[in-house]
């Protein structure tokens, strides 16, 4: 994540991580455009109406959704609404805090939001159920239990699994009024399953799915959303150093045949 997240690591582990990126190695013997284990399920909270469970790695979170209806936006009057917060348990790291949210999970829900939102996960339209008045808001809450790098791809990940296993009671009008019927429910409509991929650069190399200690050495990070069609929805750039054309076009082309991979995770 960003800067203040990131503590002093000691000089010793430093020169140890980039030396082994400078051989074409890692800690933990991954190649450069290899995850980490992935395991993800869904249905893991009871009273949500959808909910997931992710992991990348040591990295872990647990996503819950929870609809219901609103007014929309007075721009967005027929388009229903995505709400989406994240919650850095202090339990999860030594430098996650209790309170407020700060940069860091301000950052990961804005990221995540704009990967689902531009990727069209969600088919917000057809949330809308009086055009003006009223529509489903959908809030996406993110909870990270444990941290050891590349919170971005896992939270993208959770979320689209997430939103896939939320569902809704069908709606009616009588008499001005909206029936909401429990006994029929339906999924959320789903358009798109939009991913990211991230990329840290150590040493003038590039590699897929940081670590902890790796995104504390890191240069810079770029995280990339793809949706199904291989077409980009969101992009995130972190760190000092900067990526050139070249770089950038190498990320995006990987990200695309591995956004596909993550998406094979998805139910």
């Amino acid at each position: 994540m960003v800067s203040n997240m990131v503590h002093i690591v000691p000089e010793i582990i430093k020169e140890s991580v980039t030396n082994l990126v400078k051989n074409g190695e890692r800690t933990d013997g991954r190649a450069f455009d290899e995850y980490r284990e992935i395991s993800l399920e869904t249905g893991v909270i009871e009273k949500a109406e959808g909910s997931a469970r992710v992991k990348i790695g040591k990295t872990q979170i647990v996503i819950g959704t929870k609809p219901q209806i609103g007014t929309p936006f007075a721009d967005t009057p027929n388009v229903g609404v995505l709400m989406t917060n994240t919650e850095l348990l202090p339990m999860a790291a030594p430098n996650f805090e209790s309170g407020p949210p700060d940069e860091n999970s301000v950052e990961l829900s804005r990221v995540t939001d704009r990967c689902i939102r531009e990727g069209k996960v969600v088919d917000l339209e057809k949330l809308c159920i009086v055009e003006g008045e009223k529509v489903w808001m959908v809030f996406l809450d993110l909870h990270v239990i444990d941290y050891d790098g590349n919170l971005m791809d896992a939270a993208v990940l959770g979320s689209v699994a997430a939103l896939i296993n939320t569902k809704i009671p069908t709606t009616k009008i009588e008499n001005d009024e909206i029936v909401l019927d429990y006994e029929n429910m339906i999924p959320l409509p789903i358009n798109e399953k939009a991913l990211m991929c991230t990329f840290a650069k150590i040493d003038g190399e590039l590699i897929i799915d940081p670590s902890l200690e790796e995104e504390e050495i890191m240069g810079a990070r770029l995280s990339i959303g793809v949706t199904e069609n291989d077409n980009i929805c969101a992009m995130q750039k972190g760190g000092a150093q900067p990526l050139d054309r070249e770089e950038i076009l190498k990320v995006v082309s990987i990200a695309k045949m591995k956004t596909a991979e993550l998406r094979t995770h998805l139910p």
